[in-house]
């Protein structure tokens, strides 16, 4: 059953994927998708409210989708090669941004961020876990926290420079020596 926050959830994400947020006033946003901003407060409580929701919505959706590439690879460089292709798809670019800008508005403690930063990675590193074992493997949790790492820092540059070539390359050289390491 969709409730009414869902609901505003779903358009405010559709309206972010095609627009971004980060110029974006919580008024502004409201009349975009055809609901008043005191409906946006109501649910969501302010605008880093609205943002954490919307994060952690695509973050789920995200943690879903490597469960289900999980059971179509073959190996754990193919579920990872196969989510970065998804993370930096042009469509999902807005939302990878959106995680950045509540992470700094989490780490300042701004309202309506709590738990964000509590909940950034274990979610991330559990799903891993259950898809390493999915594939046969045994994963080491201290590896799939750096492997989380590396792709956010990367992440970080395809959002600075607007190039997802150098850092793909970046993530196989990682894969590289990753599965070098794993194989002594």
């Amino acid at each position: 059953m969709t409730t009414a926050r869902d609901a505003l959830l779903d358009k405010a994400m559709a309206h972010v994927a095609a627009h971004g947020m980060s110029d974006l006033s919580l008024r502004e946003l409201a009349s975009a998708i055809g609901t008043s901003h005191r409906m946006l407060l109501y649910h969501f409580g302010s605008r880093e409210g609205l943002v954490a929701a919307i994060v952690a919505s695509m973050e789920q959706t995200q943690r879903d989708a490597l469960a289900v590439l999980a059971d179509d690879a073959a190996s754990p460089r193919e579920v990872i090669e196969r989510q970065w292709a998804q993370l930096t798809d042009p469509s999902v670019l807005p939302f990878v941004a959106l995680f950045f800008e509540v992470l700094a508005m989490a780490v300042h403690e701004r309202p309506g961020t709590e738990g964000f930063l509590e909940s950034m990675t274990e979610p991330w590193l559990d799903e891993a876990m259950a898809a390493g074992q999915r594939l046969g493997i045994d994963p080491d949790r201290d590896e799939l926290r750096l492997g989380v790492a590396v792709s956010r820092g990367l992440l970080a540059e395809v959002l600075a420079s607007g190039d997802v070539t150098g850092p793909t390359r970046s993530l196989q050289r990682f894969l590289d020596l990753w599965e070098a390491g794993s194989a002594t």
